[in-house]
């Protein structure tokens, strides 16, 4: 069996790790040729986390083009444009979320990332909500669940939840600052006002977006065995995304024996069962999650019970082998079935594209509106501006206060300029 995995980059990221972990386990299984194909020139590889894996077969894009494979895999939606210049006998688009979500509403990369998913392909996710909402867009594609493993290795259960009550609640905080779906700040800023004694550690691979986040320790890029050590040292781990698949810290944390605090984000009812084995908070509610933070904080039998039973989770959950068998199994059976006919999803991509443009034309009538009703605001400015009294008195040094009080038109002024000029955007 010849796979090849699409993916942008090597970096360290959820997404990746994933492909990275089933590529490392399929090309172990006899008969097995896995590559990892960079859809993207990359200065070096970027193996810091990858404990042990730095054997992985690796080609570039033009090298690929030479090869046949028996199934070529799209792992991101930018990598489905490369995937069909591949020689394969099947194409898969292996599915970690509904990837438009990652964008703003008016972002032309969140129609793109829609489309693909019109493609003719079979599909296999890590989530059931996805494996849903694939089954119910595209009926006429195969769809299969391969839910992701943990590294028993290293974030392997422990044989019980350690007991601490005299310590400050510890809340672990993760994900990147820059991506406005992980609300990192915004975790931050709950952890902040919480009123009982805590210790607050973030760790992120971007600590630069940082700045100066009121935190007591600050971490990362970790590894994967630096991760497990900084679960180890935390009593509850703070996730608030809006965005996700099947997001693996607070599952990485259940092994640890730390419970979470989470927002009911997609992917949260593969494993989090409110008041069991974490907590639910609702979206933009800092105070009501300092507070459930707070509760923790005093009432350390119900943490401990939480504790447990995250454990219990853990225990429970499939480890990498066990997914990537299953990963296996799904692969074997799209070789041996027919590819999904390319009528399934014309129909739905042609509606799709016909929707985007009729949005983006939308926007651009918007906007020219929005400008009109600007020049017969800033007109009046400019002309005020620019009159002999006003300009006589601006030019005048003993008038500095009026300067002062005049300045906040220049901007209002210099955009009237531009637009009347007709450079405005």
């Amino acid at each position: 069996m010849k796979v090849a995995f699409l993916v942008n980059d090597l970096q360290l990221s959820g997404g990746v790790g994933v492909v990275t972990q089933h590529a490392h386990r399929l090309s172990a299984l006899p008969g097995w040729d896995v590559t990892r194909v960079l859809v993207r020139e990359q200065e070096e590889h970027a193996w810091r986390g990858y404990e042990h894996l730095p054997h992985l077969h690796v080609r570039a894009r033009a090298d690929a083009l030479e090869e046949h494979y028996d199934i070529a895999i799209a792992t991101w939606w930018e990598t489905a444009f490369t995937l069909f210049e591949l020689r394969a006998s099947r194409y898969a688009y292996f599915v970690q979320s509904l990837e438009d979500r990652f964008y703003d509403r008016d972002s032309s990369e969140r129609l793109g990332a829609a489309l693909t998913l019109d493609l003719p392909v079979s599909f296999i996710t890590e989530a059931g909500w996805i494996a849903r909402t694939l089954e119910s867009l595209r009926p006429d594609a195969p769809c299969y669940l391969v839910r992701n493993g943990i590294d028993k290795s290293v974030f392997g259960p422990l044989e019980s939840a350690p007991v601490r009550i005299d310590e400050p609640l510890r809340v672990l905080v993760e994900g990147s600052p820059s991506s406005w779906f992980k609300h990192v700040h915004d975790a931050i800023e709950a952890a902040g006002a919480m009123r009982e004694p805590h210790h607050l550690t973030v760790v992120s691979g971007e600590r630069a977006a940082l700045g100066d986040a009121p935190a007591d320790e600050i971490l990362g890029p970790l590894s994967h065995s630096e991760m497990a050590a900084a679960y180890d040292a935390s009593d509850v781990v703070l996730k608030l995304s809006s965005v996700e698949g099947m997001f693996g810290p607070p599952l990485e944390a259940f092994h640890r024996g730390a419970p979470c605090v989470v927002t009911p984000v997609t992917g949260h009812e593969e494993y989090v069962e409110h008041g069991w084995n974490g907590m639910l908070v609702g979206w933009d509610d800092p105070l009501g999650t300092a507070r459930q933070l707070d509760l923790l904080a005093r009432d350390r039998v119900l943490l401990q019970f939480l504790r447990t039973n995250a454990l219990e989770t853990a225990r429970a959950w499939p480890s990498l082998e066990q997914s990537s068998m299953f990963m296996a199994a799904v692969l074997q059976a799209i070789a041996r079935e027919d590819p999904p006919r390319p009528e399934g999803g014309s129909a739905r991509m042609l509606a799709d594209l016909r929707g985007g443009l009729e949005a983006y034309h939308r926007q651009l009538r918007e906007r020219a509106s929005y400008e009109r009703r600007a020049l017969r605001f800033e007109r009046p400015l400019l002309r005020l501006r620019h009159s002999p009294p006003v300009r006589r008195i601006l030019a005048l040094r003993r008038f500095r206060l009026v300067r002062a009080l005049a300045w906040p038109l220049r901007p209002l002024t210099r955009r009237a300029r531009t637009l009347l000029k007709g450079g405005g955007s």
